[in-house]
């Protein structure tokens, strides 16, 4: 007996032995994983978001940016008449003082959001009241300074601070920066414990973007669109403006816009932005395409010359007529048919080309694809796959059949322009790193070579013609001192909730660039269901003559003629009317040799001074870059040559090259800038 008390005493003493040499492990020694649990059971989290990148135009100004907010949340088991604080807090927010009293009438809880990002002076009135359970956490605001400014391509975000649309989705990761978890005890329930006061956290910022957005063109381009609306009574108008040479986007639109700091409340129609994620039926101005596809391949030449059947072409069981019942063409040449919009003209080019190299064609020139926009949401547009039959082929070459975004267009004019190389378009210019200050600038890239010089130079001249014969359809769309190329586009509207087109509704547009001879602006526009004129020339033709003209003066292009007499010097009168002559000249000049130059010759859409000296030539071109006038022809003075000088100023190119062979006509010419 007395040795089973003796074994039970000692088992007791060595089980309290064990018990306390663990407590004493748990409590004196570390444990990851303890220590983990108890974190887990004791704190919480609360994201904040770090100070948004901000977003400014190519010239530095800012289009977004981040201010000092206050989020106001509550412990609710502090709070004391609980109804009358809701009331106090819903006149200051604005807010349902039922709604408010819906998140703090449960004293068992201990953190609750109230609202999230209000303004300085409504956070300082309720502070001004001290109420215990109150408190607020430092955050940072979206503020759009601009408000209507870029709107559908700015975007915005949701209440959380992520990026919903527009750039703030698409750069939404390099915008943001890190986020910050604050962490916040619990009670022995698991409910957040809060104390008085204000939680303040500083992360490292976002991410700023810099665009390739001029916004005072943007503002013009808004505006005229804008009054384009209004004036014509249409649902809506899209603009682009694209740097000719690097497809840069300069500024793009589309309205009505609305207050992006209101997005939240604003129709998703008016948010969206249709110049990349919508597509429709081009209309004419698809013609420049075609024409561009027949050239390349050598189907045509500028001067091949088509029947257009006195305005009344049968095509299978289908009638194609002109645009106007009066247009009863006859024999037109290529060049005339672009610059009078000829249906019928436009049907036998893609007629004698073909079906596969036409679609091939508008393929190359980056229809029927993405291609590659650093934006969100960009449309494809449809080129529908072969086989096409032949009413459909002829529609197609006048811009039925067939859709495109506003961009697509405007890039593919840009590739002509450019002299015949396809860009890839961008809008973030550049991103600036917010800690290292290190600057990602965009790189202009290529995708293919759809013209050559020679043929994109071709082009050009008979897209002048459209704006400066007087059978042009353009003729609308000049600016006075400088020369235009572009093409008009009235298209009939598809009927979104069925077969075939809507009866009276129309896209009306306008593609082109300025100045004719040495792009800088690739501007597109187009009216959607204007109600007071339909046809590109009424409607799109003067809007983007207006655009035109502010971009050119805004850059600086000195004008080749000087339009309006009265706001000169008396003196300079007599300088003036010889300019004008001289441009006028040039541009009938440019309009004959479109219609008229071969396919392998370039032809120059610039001030030409009609100055050709006859000499000896040599067995090869010279080298006569960056010489004056005086001095090509003393270097070539006893050569067998022609000398033809384009423009004013230094040579600048010479065509053929230097150092090729010299043609049999023994004709060069010099382009002087």
């Amino acid at each position: 007996m007395k040795s089973r008390i003796v074994f039970i005493f000692v088992g007791i003493v060595a089980l309290w032995s064990m018990l306390i040499m663990r407590a004493a492990y748990l409590q004196f020694l570390p444990n990851d994983r303890l220590n983990a649990l108890q974190n887990r059971q004791f704190q919480t989290k609360v994201t904040l978001q770090a100070r948004r990148g901000a977003i400014v135009d190519r010239n530095g100004r800012d289009l977004a940016m981040s201010a000092t907010a206050y989020s106001l949340y509550a412990d609710p088991k502090l709070l004391e008449n609980r109804k009358v604080v809701a009331k106090k807090i819903a006149k200051v927010l604005n807010q349902n003082p039922e709604a408010v009293f819906a998140k703090i009438k449960d004293g068992s809880r201990r953190f609750v959001w109230i609202q999230r990002m209000i303004e300085q002076d409504k956070a300082d009135e309720i502070k001004s009241w001290d109420i215990r359970g109150l408190s607020f956490v430092e955050e940072w605001r979206r503020v759009y300074p601009n408000e209507t400014l870029l709107a559908q391509t700015l975007g915005f975000l949701g209440i959380e601070g992520q990026g919903l649309e527009g750039l703030e989705l698409g750069y939404d990761q390099a915008l943001r920066g890190n986020q910050k978890k604050v962490m916040v005890k619990r009670d022995a329930r698991g409910r957040p414990l809060i104390n008085d006061g204000l939680m303040f956290t500083e992360n490292p910022d976002g991410n700023e973007l810099r665009l390739t957005v001029d916004s005072d063109l943007q503002y013009t381009l808004e505006s005229e669109l804008q009054n384009v609306v209004s004036t014509f009574e249409a649902d809506h108008a899209v603009g682009v403006v694209l740097d000719a040479k690097t497809s840069a986007i300069l500024a793009v639109s589309s309205a009505p816009s609305f207050d992006v700091n209101k997005a939240m409340t604003t129709a998703q129609n008016y948010r969206r932005n249709k110049v990349i994620t919508d597509s429709f039926e081009p209309g004419s101005t698809m013609k420049t395409l075609v024409i561009a596809s027949a050239l390349r391949n050598g189907t045509i030449q500028p001067n091949t010359k088509f029947f257009c059947e006195n305005g009344s072409f049968k095509v299978g069981d289908k009638i194609i007529r002109e645009a106007e019942a009066r247009e009863k063409f006859a024999d037109l040449t290529v060049a005339e048919i672009l610059a009078v919009s000829s249906n019928i003209g436009t049907t036998k080019i893609s007629f004698k080309m073909g079906a596969d190299q036409l679609r091939q064609g508008l393929l190359d020139f980056g229809l029927g694809q993405k291609i590659g926009v650093d934006f969100p949401g960009e449309a494809r547009g449809m080129v529908q796959a072969l086989p096409w039959r032949p009413h459909l082929l002829s529609n197609i070459s006048f811009g039925h059949g067939i859709s495109v975004t506003p961009l697509q267009m405007a890039n593919a004019y840009a590739a002509i322009a450019n002299g015949g190389v396809l860009n890839t378009p961008f809008i973030v210019q550049a991103v600036r790193d917010s800690e290292t200050g290190a600057l990602t600038e965009t790189k202009v890239k290529p995708i293919r070579r759809v013209l050559t010089p020679e043929q994109a130079a071709q082009m050009r001249a008979m897209l002048v013609g459209v704006t400066t014969l007087p059978i042009g359809s353009g003729k609308n769309a000049r600016v006075d001192g400088f020369m235009v190329a572009g093409k008009t586009g009235t298209a009939q509207k598809v009927n979104p909730n069925g077969r075939g087109y809507l009866k009276g509704a129309y896209v009306s547009s306008f593609a082109g660039f300025i100045p004719a001879n040495d792009p800088k602006f690739v501007i597109y526009v187009a009216v959607d269901s204007p109600r007071k004129a339909y046809y590109g020339a009424t409607v799109a033709a003067p809007l983007f003559s207006r655009v035109a003209s502010y971009a050119v003066r805004k850059e600086g292009i000195a004008p080749l003629m000087l339009g309006d007499e009265r706001t000169v010097n008396p003196n300079t009168k007599k300088a003036i009317a010889a300019a004008n002559k001289a441009a006028k000249i040039e541009a009938a000049a440019a309009a004959a040799a479109a219609a008229k130059a071969p396919v392998a010759k370039p032809i120059i859409t610039a001030q030409e001074l009609d100055q050709v000296t006859v000499v000896k030539t040599g067995e090869s071109v010279p080298n006569l870059m960056n010489l004056s006038t005086r001095e090509v022809l003393r270097r070539v003075s006893g050569q067998d040559l022609k000398v033809k000088f384009v423009g004013q100023g230094l040579v600048s190119e010479v065509i053929p090259s230097t150092g090729s062979p010299v043609p049999e006509d023994k004709n060069i010419t010099v382009i002087l800038r």
